[in-house]
């Protein structure tokens, strides 16, 4: 079931995006050579037991995973494309970091993901993201009431595919609000003019997940949660939290 919300929630939700954020400045302030993934997490946790909010990563468990989640971000690197879980792993010099966090405040929740590169960066993984960038800002300007979620995702697959890039099949956004994954799910392609119709309260956490390779299938790691290029080219996932409204899409996970 898609619930509308209503201004009042969508301002509540507001505040959870802060949160969110306010985690994912942290964990970019704090990330560096020879820092590890643990110690990204412990930024983010920190940030969000200072504001009362809680992870709604921590201990989910969806029903492809072996094991409940047992970190408040997830943390790719490299050919890693999302759910990566934090590890003792220490940032090296050039590496490509996608980092998704969440936060529940007062019953509502955001979610967001950022991808930037550690250290000296390499033109491809830099035009990466600017492509996964561009995607997500495509995907968003087409949030607007009168359209559908195929709108959404046909924008957000012709940058990709422009880019020569390709997207993990099965995985893209969905609706978020009470729960962090709620109807509708939010595919990162699709034809125009189909799927549910877009109307002033609902809120979406639109994500692209661009591959370098170009390839649109995936591995799981070992640890059951990490999707992982198969070809070992790099990933890059930049998410935000959004609202339909009539005055234009509303991104509820800005500082």
């Amino acid at each position: 079931m898609v619930e509308i919300k209503t201004d009042a929630a969508l301002d509540a939700m507001r505040e959870a995006g802060r949160v969110v954020a306010r985690a994912l400045a942290a964990v970019r302030e704090a990330a560096g050579v020879g820092v590890s993934l643990q110690e990204l997490d412990e930024a983010a946790r920190t940030v969000l037991s200072e504001a009362g909010a809680r992870s709604p990563f921590l201990g989910y468990r969806p029903s492809f995973a072996p094991t409940p989640f047992p970190a408040v971000i997830c943390t790719s690197v490299n050919d890693a494309v999302s759910h990566g879980i934090p590890t003792g792993y220490r940032l090296r010099d050039g590496d490509l970091v996608s980092v998704d966090c969440g936060a529940e405040l007062d019953g509502w929740t955001g979610d967001a993901a950022i991808s930037f590169i550690v250290g000296t960066p390499r033109p491809a993984d830099v035009d990466l993201i600017n492509a996964t960038q561009r995607a997500l800002d495509a995907g968003i300007a087409a949030a607007t009431p009168g359209n559908r979620i195929g709108d959404i995702s046909h924008a957000i697959g012709t940058v990709a595919r422009s880019a020569r890039c390709g997207m993990p099949a099965d995985f893209g956004g969905h609706g978020i609000g009470r729960r962090m994954h709620e109807d509708p799910h939010v595919p990162n392609r699709g034809r125009p003019r189909r799927g549910f119709p877009l109307r002033h309260g609902l809120t979406l956490a639109i994500e692209p997940m661009l591959m370098a390779g170009g390839r649109d299938d995936y591995r799981t790691g070992t640890d059951g949660w990490t999707l992982l290029t198969v070809d070992g080219s790099r990933a890059a996932h930049i998410e935000h939290t959004v609202a339909v409204t009539e005055e234009g899409p509303r991104i509820l996970t800005l500082p």
